[in-house]
């Protein structure tokens, strides 16, 4: 076996970073977003074994709403680049870069196996630059397709040093080869595929069998005029070692998903949910649809779902032909490779091996997959296809006629290439850039137009961004989520009737309940939040609060997992006085996730509302002890200690305080409080000092005559404006307070008492949060100075930050 020089590795290596060195710039894009920045496996504060019992985008496999990518060495990388800098996309990028150049140089160690040197580099070099990469190269969850075939190509190595002299059974190699499958397949599930490349390998490359001759003897044997040569033993006994342990991975692999498929809707993809002969015809074409993307990558598009490729349904479709060409053309190099020995047979072979089997898992021929198409799928076979490329490449330069076209033929496939994998990079740099380039590309998938509008929605241009989920709904007037969106962006422009009117189309569409039939099977879970949408829309009217409810019944009637519903329904039973119903739905919530520390802080407000502190102390703690930087039950939990009057309880409160005021050191409400904790333990200095930075962050200083009859006065103006300016929902109380301390302190403190409780809805915490005023809320301080009087004043707005009084 050949190995790689030095140069052959530096040329790599200089050729990938000529190729990908501006995805450095491009940031986290489409499933990044899912993988990366909302996946709480990444956080050091998740416990490692997280990673061995969520998918790849951090939902608990049990879940069934899990998408049953189970890929935790994968993510394991993930988390580290979060420990190294966080959500830096520079350096997920750069290490994505890194596995890149890896699986390259391992590559050129494989194609010495079959190929001479020079046509080695030659494929090396074409699996570098091809742009049909950059989505497994450039789109950090790439990574997956990168690691894995990293170990899918070491396996493969060690595998083929198992035969020794004399043909010998060398088990070390095969050992480790087993260990390496296992390592690919926990990267991602396309590397138990090598398994089967190494059954191919022994049978035809290492012992050199043709399909003659294993025919002529399988019939010798059962003719009875014949043994198993003992050659032949030896490799049935590696291929039954090999087979083996494929079939405890997959038993495992079944155990880990619970023996439950991802739930997929027709939109993911269309042909898995058609009648027959439009689900086989359209599979079938799809295989050379993802050969002329290896062949000609010039359109290329991160989303191939929904009506991206339209049902072949007739036999008189003319893509048929395309269908019928290329299994003419695979079924010749699969015979001129099993039937002629020789070396280019068992390239063919090798080549045809790499194309085929790692593609299996995506093919649709075993179980249904959730796209029609993905490129990064096709970073392994492209090494077959590489492969073959290379060998075709030195058949025709060894001619002396074509040897000079044959040169430059390959610098401009290689030149072209590179330049459009450079290209393509920058399509990555942002969610907008990437779907509107897709879009360039197809303009009959309603997802695309989608995904441009929330990119769009992200950078609060809510006119714009509905244009184009309009136009999903009239690309695919039948896509529920793209209703939803366009109810949710009318909701964000004020539109509430528009708004319910989407949701309605969108809650029509949903499938009706077939009694027997389980409800979940048959849609995507997130299109049961139009439910829940239209719920939160319609309980901003008092008077429907009870349709509301309603709403948030049905969907828990269709789903009892559904913990959304449960959330949003607590928080509506609250607002309509119902705090024990509310209480009941949380507990039903928490049974469903107890390890959501937005749920107990939620429970914990429940307990305030039934006036129940000493409950509501041990649920924020609770949600402290899941998320020791939970802002709201830092907060409140401390606020909760400071009430109870409990002295033993104030330096945990005020611990709290100090956690919460470097994690919002711009809200003043934080040091106030600490402030008045240092009040209670008579502690004036520091309390002083605590109010003074509480002033400092809110209001600028006013400053008047040194005169405390005209101060008084003043502060009489200010106090009386700013309750006009600020009046509460039923009634307010203007409470002026003198403290004398020394000979030169006042304090006037404001104090504003509401009978009712406001709640928020906060959509990215999925909980709610109750909005309680504060007991005795200082909103100016008066000090006397030796020759001026400085007035600063300041409204406390709650137990929060952001309350608005209304």
């Amino acid at each position: 076996m050949a190995d790689v020089s030095l140069k052959e590795a530096a040329l790599i290596v200089g050729v990938v970073a000529a190729c990908y060195w501006n995805s450095l710039f491009c940031g986290f894009v489409f499933d990044d977003v899912s993988a990366i920045l909302d996946n709480k496996d990444l956080h050091p504060s998740t416990p490692l074994k997280n990673l061995f019992q969520n998918d790849f985008w951090g939902t608990p496999m049990s879940e069934e709403r899990s998408h049953k990518s189970y890929r935790p060495l994968t993510v394991l990388t993930f988390r580290l680049n979060y420990l190294f800098s966080e959500l830096n996309a520079v350096s997920y990028h750069f290490l994505n870069l890194v596995f890149h150049v890896v699986v390259c140089v391992v590559f050129l160690k494989v194609c010495k196996l079959f190929l001479d040197n020079r046509s080695s580099v030659v494929a090396s070099l074409l699996f570098a630059v091809h742009p049909i990469h950059t989505e497994a190269v450039t789109g950090v969850v790439g990574r997956a397709e990168l690691l894995s075939s990293i170990f899918f190509l070491a396996a493969f190595l060690s595998y083929t040093k198992s035969k020794g002299p004399d043909n010998t059974i060398v088990w070390t190699p095969i050992a480790v080869t087993v260990f390496l499958v296992a390592v690919a397949t926990l990267c991602k599930e396309q590397g138990i595929t090598v398994v089967g490349i190494c059954c191919v390998y022994e049978v035809f490359i290492a012992q050199g069998y043709t399909l003659p001759v294993l025919l002529d003897t399988a019939v010798q044997i059962l003719r009875g005029k014949g043994s198993i040569p003992f050659s032949m033993l030896q490799t049935l006994l590696k291929l039954i070692v090999l087979m083996f342990s494929t079939l405890l991975l997959v038993v495992v692999r079944v155990q880990v998903i619970q023996s439950q498929l991802p739930v997929f809707t027709r939109f993911d993809n269309p042909a898995a949910v058609s009648p027959s002969p439009a689900r086989q015809l359209t599979f079938n074409y799809l295989l050379p649809v993802n050969a002329w993307l290896l062949l000609n990558p010039s359109e290329l598009c991160c989303d191939w779902t929904m009506g991206t490729i339209p049902l072949v349904e007739s036999l008189l479709d003319v893509r048929n032909v395309a269908t019928l060409t290329f299994f003419c053309f695979l079924g010749s190099l699969i015979v001129f490779s099993l039937r002629y020995p020789g070396d280019s047979s068992k390239t063919v072979l090798m080549a045809l091996c790499l194309i085929v089997l790692p593609f299996i898992p995506a093919s649709n021929l075993f179980f249904p997959v959730g796209f029609v198409v993905a490129e990064r799928v096709l970073y392994v076979p492209s090494m077959g296809f590489c492969i073959l490329v290379a060998h075709g490449w030195k058949k025709l330069s060894n001619k002396s006629v074509l040897r000079k076209i044959s040169w430059f033929c390959l610098a401009v496939v290689l030149f072209t290439h590179a330049l459009k994998t450079l290209h393509r990079n920058w399509d990555w740099e942002s969610e907008y850039t990437l779907f509107m380039s897709a879009l360039k590309v197809n303009k009959n998938n309603a997802k695309l137009w989608n995904n441009v509008g929330h990119a769009l929605e992200n950078e609060k241009n809510f006119e714009r961004a509905l244009q184009f989920f309009i136009q999903a709904t009239q690309v695919q007037p039948d896509d529920i989520g793209a209703h939803m969106n366009v109810g949710r962006t009318y909701k964000n422009l004020n539109k509430t009737k528009e708004a319910e009117e989407s949701y309605m189309i969108a809650k029509s569409l949903m499938p009706q309940i077939i009694p027997g039939k389980k409800y979940a099977a048959r849609v995507a879970p997130n299109h049961l939040n139009v439910y829940i949408n239209l719920a939160n829309l319609i309980r901003a009217n008092e008077s429907r609060l009870e349709e509301a409810d309603q709403l948030y019944r049905q969907a828990i009637s269709m789903r009892p997992d559904f913990k959304q519903a449960y959330i949003s329904r607590g928080e509506l039973l609250l607002k309509m006085n119902k705090p024990l119903k509310a209480k009941e739905a949380y507990l039903r919530a928490l049974e469903l996730d107890r390890t959501n520390a937005d749920l107990w802080y939620n429970l914990a407000i429940v307990y305030i509302e039934l006036k129940d502190p000493t409950e509501a102390l041990k649920n924020f703690n609770q949600a402290l002890e899941l998320n020791p930087a939970h802002k709201l039950a830092l907060f409140n939990s401390a606020l909760l200690m400071q009430e109870s009057g409990d002295a033993r309880l104030r330096p945990e409160a005020k611990q709290r305080l100090l956690h919460y005021v470097k994690e919002e050191p711009q809200d003043a409400n934080g040091y106030f409080n600490l402030g008045m904790l240092a009040m209670d333990d008579k502690k004036d200095t520091e309390a002083e000092a605590w109010m003074k930075k509480a002033i400092r962050v809110i209001m600028p200083v006013c400053r008047i005559a040194p005169n405390s009859g005209s101060a008084v006065k003043a502060m009489f103006g200010i106090l009386q404006a700013l309750q006009q300016s600020h009046p509460c929902e039923n009634r307010s109380l203007l409470d002026i307070h003198f403290s004398r301390a020394g000979a030169s302190h006042f304090a006037i403190s404001y104090t504003i008492w509401a009978n009712s409780r406001h709640t928020q809805w906060n959509s990215k915490r999925t909980s709610y949060t109750v909005k309680r005023l504060a007991i005795e809320a200082p909103l100016c301080s008066l000090n006397v100075k030796q020759h001026d009087l400085q007035i600063s004043f300041y409204l406390l707005e709650g137990y929060t930050p952001g309350f608005q009084v209304s």
